[in-house]
């Protein structure tokens, strides 16, 4: 059964405004003690058709039967029919079908905008999985089947980043074996898996799914032996096969720090290899991973205060220039904003609108909130 840790509305009538409303829940989640017992984050990644969100299914069944102790989020807001309890759905608080009416977006673009407006507040979900922290063995969390939503998009990071800077986290990418026995897209797969490593930068594992089907063993065989690979795509003679047959020499050193297992979501094979993966994955984060995480976060307050000593700097300046006049902040002329080639029309209609906003004419459409949209 479904539990809601959100004050979260499922009428369908509410739009998105309302909606993001709800999320804006006051605070920040508490920093977790580095001595305290911390669950791993397992990220689910995978391609539509690769068996995913079964494999979720799967996941949770295994954690509950094992004893085990999990807590599972679902960020996929397009998903019908969730086979799996979720502890944190965010159908609960942002309707997919409202956000495509009101932004008038297609079925990609409603999921992107959807998962938008569930990471502005996502600091909340962190605190929420802090409180059960001490509870919990690992966090499950399923995303959209459109995997660059969620692995390019603005809304992925931030979600993964919230969760990586406070748990040790992992990114699990699950591969459909079966189709993977064509060279051309095995090679489609490893390089995509190559993006999310260097895209997040955390421990990453490959879940190879479907092998009730097929065995994976063919997999591990072409990326610890690239003649084996070459073998294999040496009867094709395509300009795909030509590109990887020279990329597998390329990522020799990737598969090399890749650790692979081989599951069936139907069967339940491979499940104790998954997670004793996890766990090693969860040892590298906490070895690895986290001391570059602290690394990046000092760089980047370094260049905050660095920004805000030269600012300083800059108004101590202005204020003895002065000579105790007061300072008037200088501000971009028209040629400044609309550059050196902008004609005397352009430069007009933008003296016009200024002058419209300084004398205090207000367009009617700024008083009407409800008009008001913010696109992502």
């Amino acid at each position: 059964m479904s539990e809601s840790d959100l004050d979260l509305s499922d009428a369908e009538e509410e739009t998105p405004h309302a909606e993001m409303k709800k999320l804006d829940i006051q605070g920040k989640a508490a920093e977790a003690s580095s001595s305290s017992k911390k669950p791993i984050i397992i990220i689910v990644i995978g391609m539509a058709g690769s068996g995913k969100t079964t494999l979720m299914h799967r996941l949770v069944a295994h954690v509950q039967e094992s004893g085990k102790r999990g807590y599972v989020l679902n960020l996929d807001p397009a998903v019908t029919n969730l086979p799996y309890g979720a502890n944190i759905d965010i159908r609960d608080t942002v309707k997919y079908k409202n956000v495509m009416k009101e932004y008038g977006l297609g079925p990609n673009g409603g999921i992107l905008t959807s998962l938008n407006l569930f990471a502005t507040k996502f600091d909340e979900v962190v605190g929420l999985v802090e409180k059960r922290a001490p509870e919990l063995d690992y966090v499950l969390v399923d995303t959209p089947g459109q995997i660059e939503i969620f692995t390019w998009s603005a809304s992925g990071a931030i979600i993964t980043e919230a969760f990586a800077s406070t748990f040790p986290t992992v990114v699990t990418y699950v591969v459909d074996t079966p189709r993977s026995t064509s060279p051309v897209t095995f090679m489609s797969n490893m390089l995509y898996a190559c993006g999310i490593l260097y895209k997040t930068r955390l421990p990453l594992m490959l879940a190879f799914n479907k092998t009730d089907i097929t065995q994976h063993q063919f997999a591990v065989e072409w990326m610890e032996d690239f003649e084996k690979f070459q073998d294999a795509v040496e009867s094709d003679k395509s300009y795909n096969a030509n590109l990887s047959r020279s990329l597998c020499l390329v990522l020799d050193e990737f598969y090399q720090n890749l650790r692979k297992v081989g599951v069936s979501a139907i069967s339940g094979a491979g499940m104790k290899e998954f997670f004793e993966t996890v766990d090693a994955c969860g040892q590298d984060y906490m070895q690895n991973y986290r001391v570059e995480l602290e690394q990046r976060r000092k760089d980047k307050e370094q260049r905050e205060e660095e920004r805000k000593r030269v600012n300083l700097e800059k108004l101590e300046r202005d204020i003895a220039e002065s000579k105790g006049e007061p300072v008037v902040l200088a501000s971009a002329s028209k040629k400044d904003v609309l550059g050196e080639d902008a004609d005397a029309a352009d430069v007009a209609e933008e003296e016009e609108i200024y002058d419209s906003d300084v004398s205090g004419e207000v367009d009617d459409d700024d008083d009407n909130e409800d008009e008001k949209h913010y696109r992502y």
